[in-house]
């Protein structure tokens, strides 16, 4: 969850979404997911889910 938030964190910050994808090692398309659970949910929309990266 903390790489889901330092992700969120620097889109808000407005930072580029290729970039930070490429960075986290996930998909564009799984990047808008991420934002898109957000807008949604909030915090709580990041927990733990498959297809996450672990690191």
């Amino acid at each position: 969850m903390d790489e889901r938030i330092k992700f969120i964190g620097r889109i808000l910050d407005g930072e580029k979404m290729a970039v930070l994808c490429r960075e986290f090692g996930i998909s564009r398309n799984t990047g808008y997911k991420i934002i898109k659970r957000y807008n949604e949910c909030g915090l709580e929309a990041l927990t733990d889910r498959a297809g996450w990266p672990s690191r």
